[in-house]
């Protein structure tokens, strides 16, 4: 089998050849840039800086030896966005600040490992509803967004590859939170429904243009969109799944109708298109939720949050949902663990998430700049070795 016709069996939970793998393919399956030059150090290719998939996350694009040397069965495309378009920082001494499209304000501290977003435009304990109706929405629908990210596709699926687009910006949630602050939104969402409900429609707006833009342009040679949210903390979720139902479920059912529909209207006989989502943390109440609304693959498995053990996972949506990641838990074992920690870790999720397909192996989340090269090679080989079915 080729990659491409390795993941569409295992999108179709059929047993491929092996388990696919998917390093970069998305922005939340990733590699950071120190962690990545250090790898190539160590397998003696170019170590040269990667292009930025995501420059906030300093999340990289590896080059294709890297990921040819490692077999990887992904490529992404991503769009342009505030996260790596005009990013262009204002050295303020200690640190660097930009103001993104959005107007969201990140400083990136000299020596740090990422930009860190420290203003919101819409803060404040209140919501000003005149200020909110006055906010300059980014253009979501321009096409200098997605400029030669047809000729990337059609080379990506020439070589046998699947093809994988991300979305806009983050999720419905973690949107308000960056307009509004983490804190005030979270409280908005009970104290001030209307002016939440405002914020959350004009977000769905925004993803709704820029999806419709992009596969009317796209649709026939992507294979899989990204969307990003995070609901769950390590114990249990940001929000009760009620509020989740009664505001966020709807509003992603019409994002995803419209993706399904695109795709329908663009995909030649017998291709389909598929919705990747991701949310950290426990999402086992709303697991369902998500499913019914239209998501085929769950980003990652959180496999040390509770709630989200993998056998319990596999056993009751393994037929319904593919799994993609949590391969190898990223908080403790890979950045910290030994060599052998790392494989026993590998062995034991691949026992019980490769089974009848509908798995493809990733870490729980990007690999963070202090992971040690060595333990990725070990991940590596493991899943050369035990992801055969």
């Amino acid at each position: 089998m080729n990659s491409r016709e390795r993941l569409i069996a295992t999108l179709e939970h059929r047993n491929p050849d092996r388990v696919p793998y998917d390093l970069a393919g998305t922005h939340v399956s990733g590699i950071h840039q120190s962690a990545y030059q250090n790898l190539c150090r160590y397998l003696k290719l170019d170590d040269s800086p990667a292009p930025f998939a995501d420059i906030i996350q300093q999340v990289v694009i590896p080059s294709d030896a890297l990921l040819e040397n490692l077999k990887v069965d992904t490529r992404g495309l991503f769009p342009l966005c505030s996260h790596n378009w005009n990013v262009i920082g204002e050295d303020k001494g200690d640190y660097f600040e930009y103001c993104d499209e959005w107007d969201f304000v990140h400083h990136f501290h000299k020596g740090a490992y990422w930009w860190s977003l420290v203003k919101s435009p819409l803060d404040g304990a209140e919501i000003d509803t005149e200020q909110l109706l006055n906010y300059s929405w980014p253009q979501a629908a321009l096409k200098e967004r997605i400029s030669g990210l047809r000729e990337q596709a059609k080379k990506f699926r020439a070589e046998g590859k699947i093809v994988i687009i991300k979305s806009l910006c983050a999720g419905l949630l973690e949107m308000g939170q960056r307009l509004r602050g983490m804190e005030n939104f979270l409280c908005d969402l009970f104290v001030d429904p209307d002016n939440s409900k405002l914020i959350l429609d004009k977000l769905t707006e925004q993803k709704m243009q820029f999806w419709e833009m992009v596969l009317e342009e796209l649709g026939d040679v992507v294979d899989i969109v990204v969307e990003t949210d995070d609901y769950g903390t390590q114990e249990s979720q940001l929000i009760p799944p009620a509020t989740f139902r009664e505001l966020f479920k709807p509003r992603y059912k019409e994002i995803f109708s419209l993706i399904k529909k695109k795709f329908n209207e663009k995909k030649t006989a017998g291709e389909h298109g598929y919705i990747f989502f991701h949310s950290c943390g426990n999402v086992r109440p709303i697991l369902p939720d998500f499913i019914e609304i239209g998501v085929d693959i769950l980003n990652p498995v959180h496999v040390n949050a509770a709630g989200m053990e993998a056998v319990e996972l596999k056993k009751i949506f393994g037929s319904e949902v593919t799994f993609w990641g949590g391969g190898v838990e990223t908080q403790n074992i890979l950045p910290r663990g030994t060599v052998e920690e790392v494989r026993e870790d590998v062995k034991r999720n691949l026992e019980v998430l490769m089974t009848d397909g509908g798995f493809v192996f990733n870490t729980v989340h990007n690999i963070q700049a202090e992971v040690p090269p060595e333990n990725i090679i070990a991940m590596w080989e493991t899943l050369q070795e035990y992801g055969k079915y």
